[in-house]
């Protein structure tokens, strides 16, 4: 399975307009080459280079296996059109752009894509993304059949 972006390419920095910084909009992001039995995908997006531990940006999930794609800005939490959207560790839901502690460095940003095996998480009204990702991982063998990873940098 395949994860990309036409808003920036994996392992270089990512655009302004997609941080706190900018406009504080999701990227666009499409993938390819979805296992067989994919029934829905979650994407999650973190920091793990932040002071407090993993930072969590985004969890988009329950969203449907014939999908290729989110648009740029399906992140804003009154826009998901198809899918569900988490709490991120800003206590707001939808995506949270990158945005880390003035000179503290590069941070490497993950996007993650997980193909499961079921239609949809068993999570209620407003889980954190740290739920989703869990639940998603409860039966890693059971649920989770592939997961492709999109990196990006940011440094302020």
């Amino acid at each position: 399975m395949e994860l990309r972006s036409s808003g920036f390419r994996s392992g270089t920095t990512i655009p302004r307009r997609f941080t706190c910084d900018g406009e504080d909009v999701s990227p666009p992001l499409e993938w390819a080459n979805a296992p067989a039995g994919t029934r829905c995908f979650v994407l999650l997006r973190d920091d793990p280079d932040a002071p407090t531990g993993i930072w969590h940006h985004w969890a988009a999930y329950d969203i449907a296996a014939e999908r290729t794609g989110l648009a740029e800005g399906a992140g804003r939490a009154v826009s998901a059109q198809g899918f569900r959207q988490a709490i991120n560790a800003f206590r707001k839901p939808g995506y949270g752009g990158p945005c880390p502690p003035h000179l503290h460095g590069i941070h490497h940003y993950r996007f993650r894509l997980l193909a499961l095996s079921i239609d949809r998480l068993p999570l209620g009204d407003k889980p954190s993304c740290e739920e989703v990702e869990r639940e998603a991982r409860k039966h890693v063998r059971k649920h989770v059949i592939s997961e492709a990873t999109l990196g990006a940098l940011c440094q302020r």
